[in-house]
């Protein structure tokens, strides 16, 4: 009897098993630790915000850190600021990463790297109809055109390192990358660009064990959100009102745990992960756990995002009415 009433829970139990197994097997590139300390770390946008924050807790980890940014002055003030707090010296890099020859010339002279972190970016927000051609240029020119200038730059480098050990190049996106918001319709595009990038480029470096990390975090306490909110279509408010900000130092170690845990996606809270799961699709997966949460719960995340749906469509129909 006893028997008997254990074979429906056998039953029951073989299917995730047997998919927990499965998956371990598949999940591809494999599960690896990045070091960070002894190791060059390249960070761009290292003069304030998310990027300062990563360049300090890298450099109190022990790692050598270069940053790099437009303006000078800005650079020198995060120098100190990090020397202040860690003990460190970092070495600063002027250029505009939309300019591939000075950041070539910047990359080379800073010398191999082992984590590149391109990091800077830029965001006006607005309709479409109403925005600048030249502004939807910048952000796209910066944010995605950008990020080429900064691989291409470090790439060969990377690949001929001496130690052979795991490498890594993050890309920090947003959650903007993940899911299109109304007002974002520029920046969204950049941001969507690099997840196609980071996927491709994953498997172009793979056999040289570089790792590739695309970073989603949700808007930020920095001192361009500030401005961004000023700008901001009054939609865009009504609709993001249900994401609340982090602090960059939040952020940034949510990015370097992701880093060296070369993990492909690294959503920075609650929300990001549930756009993580929700946005999977094709995108690789180390983690055999993550990917059974992915499989299982697929459904139930799709009906959640048609629900989120619902009501920023509603939200933008009664705003709409109440303009008539």
């Amino acid at each position: 009897m006893a028997d008997s009433n254990l074979a429906p829970l056998s039953l029951i139990l073989i299917f995730p098993l047997s998919l927990l197994v499965f998956l371990y097997l598949i999940v591809s590139p494999k599960p690896v630790r990045i070091p960070i300390k002894g190791r060059h770390v390249f960070i761009t946008g290292g003069s304030s915000g998310i990027g300062l924050a990563m360049a300090r807790q890298a450099a109190a980890e022990g790692a050598r850190v270069s940053i790099l940014a437009r303006n000078r002055d800005k650079l020198e003030e995060a120098k100190q600021s990090i020397h202040l707090s860690t003990g460190i010296d970092v070495a600063v890099f002027s250029a505009d990463v939309r300019d591939f020859a000075a950041v070539k010339a910047a990359v080379e002279e800073a010398g191999p790297v082992d984590v590149l972190v391109c990091n800077q970016g830029v965001f006006v927000p607005q309709e479409l109809e109403s925005q600048e051609l030249e502004e939807v240029k910048f952000m796209i020119d910066v944010n995605l055109m950008g990020t080429f200038h900064l691989i291409k730059a470090a790439l060969n480098g990377m690949k001929n390192r001496r130690d052979r050990g795991p490498a890594s190049i993050a890309i920090m996106s947003s959650q903007a990358g993940q899911v299109g918001i109304y007002g974002y319709t520029a920046y969204s595009a950049s941001k969507f660009g690099l997840r196609g990038m980071a996927e491709a480029l994953q498997q172009e470096v793979i056999a040289d064990n570089i790792h590739i990390s695309l970073i989603f975090p949700p808007d930020t306490e920095t001192p361009g959100l500030e401005e961004e909110n000023k700008k901001r279509p009054q939609l865009t408010s009504i609709i993001a009102a249900s994401s609340g900000a982090m602090k960059a130092d939040e952020v940034a170690k949510k990015a370097l745990d992701g880093i060296k845990s070369g993990s492909f996606i690294v959503p920075c809270n609650f929300e990001g992960l549930l756009l993580t799961i929700a946005t999977a699709g094709l995108s690789p997966q180390g983690s055999y756990l993550m990917a059974f949460v992915e499989v299982v719960t697929a459904g139930i995340v799709r009906l959640a995002g048609l629900c989120f749906q619902w009501n920023w469509y509603g939200s933008i129909e009664k705003w709409h009415a109440q303009k008539k």
